[in-house]
C-alpha cells in the first residue's frame, strides 16, 4: 500500500461528510452498509462510484458534501493514545526543519501518529521514516492510526518499541524529530545519527522544556545555535463587509527548536549577543 491518489470513491475509502452547519462525519465506505445520523440516513452505496466534491442527501433531506478527509482534518480525529502533534505544529515541522522528498528520517515519541503521517508524506516513497516508542500501547495506536490512513503498511516506515537512546542503530541521518518530555536526554545520540548539515528539531510543551533543551543544545558543541519559537493561528470571519477576526483561536500548544548538525571536530563560533545579566544565575554572570 502507499500514498493516496484522486478518483472516484471506492469501498474502503475514508471519506469525510460535512454538513451545512460544518459539522463533520467520518465514513469507511462498505458496500450494502449505511450511515445513520439524527438528520437522516445515507447509504455508502450512494456515495461509491462518486468523484470527490459531490453532494448527497441524507433520507431527511440535509445535503451532505462528500471529500477525502485531508490529512489535517484525520490528525485531529485520529483515536489517541497519546496526545497528537496538531496540523499547525507538523506543518511547521516538515517546514522548518526542511524535511524533502527522500530524506532519512528519524522520529522519537510516535504518540498517536499524527505526525508520522505528516513525515511520510514528505520523504516520499524514495525516503524513510523509522520511528522510536518506548510504550507499546502508544506504538500500536500509532501503527493502527498510519495504516489506516494510507491504507495499509508502508515500506518506507519503520517502527521500533524501544528507548530512542538505546535503540538507536541508524548513521548518516538528514532530521531527527523528537517529541518528548525530555529531549535534552538524547541530543547526543542525535548528534551520533545525524549526518553533518543534518537538521535536530525538537518539540515540547513548557517554557522550562524550552529552555533546558536549547541550552543542552548549546552546551554540546556540535549544533549551531539553536532556534526556537512557537506557532499560532487565528481564523478570520469574512461574510460580505462584516470582516473581522474570529473570537477564537488556536493558541499555544507546544513549542519547536531547530538546530543544525556541524561538522566532526568544528566547534561553533561565540554569540555576539551577550545574555542577559542574571539570566543564568550569580554563578553564571561572574564566569
Amino acid at each position: 500500500m502507499g500514498f493516496r491518489r484522486h478518483g472516484p470513491f471506492q469501498p474502503g475509502d475514508q471519506v469525510q461528510l460535512t454538513d451545512p452547519k460544518d459539522k463533520r462525519h467520518t465514513v469507511t465506505l462498505r458496500e450494502g452498509a449505511v450511515f445513520h445520523t439524527h438528520k437522516g440516513s445515507i447509504p455508502h452505496d450512494d456515495l461509491i462510484g462518486l468523484p470527490e466534491g459531490s453532494v448527497v442527501r441524507s433520507s431527511g433531506g440535509t445535503a451532505y458534501l462528500a471529500f477525502r478527509h485531508l490529512l489535517r482534518d484525520y490528525a485531529v480525529s485520529m483515536p489517541r493514545g497519546a496526545a497528537v502533534v496538531y496540523p499547525k505544529d507538523a506543518s511547521m515541522i516538515v517546514g522548518m526543519a526542511d524535511v524533502f522528498p527522500g530524506a532519512r528520517v528519524v522520529e522519537a515519541g510516535v504518540g498517536s501518529g499524527a505526525l508520522t503521517c505528516f513525515l511520510l508524506r514528505a520523504v516520499g516513497e524514495g525516503g524513510r521514516v523509522t520511528s522510536y516508542e518506548r510504550r507499546a500501547d502508544f506504538a500500536e495506536v500509532a501503527k493502527k492510526n498510519v495504516e489506516k490512513f494510507y491504507g495499509g503498511p508502508m515500506e518506507q516506515w519503520r517502527l521500533v518499541v524501544g528507548d530512542f537512546v538505546d535503540a538507536l542503530d541508524e548513521t548518516d541521518v538528514d532530521r531527527v524529530i523528537l517529541d518528548m518530555l525530555a529531549p535534552w536526554e538524547c541530543v547526543d545520540a542525535a548528534a551520533k545519527a545525524l549526518t553533518p548539515g543534518g537538521v535536530i528539531c525538537c518539540y515540547v510543551a513548557t517554557t522550562t522544556q524550552l529552555s533546558r533543551t536549547v541550552e543542552s543544545l548549546r552546551d554540546h558543541g556540535s549544533f549551531t545555535e539553536p532556534h526556537s519559537w512557537e506557532t499560532l493561528i487565528r481564523d478570520w470571519h469574512v461574510e460580505g463587509l462584516a470582516v473581522r477576526p474570529d473570537h477564537r483561536m488556536v493558541g499555544h500548544t507546544g513549542f519547536l527548536v531547530t538546530s543544525r548538525r556541524m561538522a566532526d571536530g568544528v566547534t561553533p563560533p561565540p554569540r555576539r549577543r551577550r545574555p542577559a545579566k542574571g539570566a543564568y544565575g550569580d554563578e553564571g554572570a561572574g564566569a
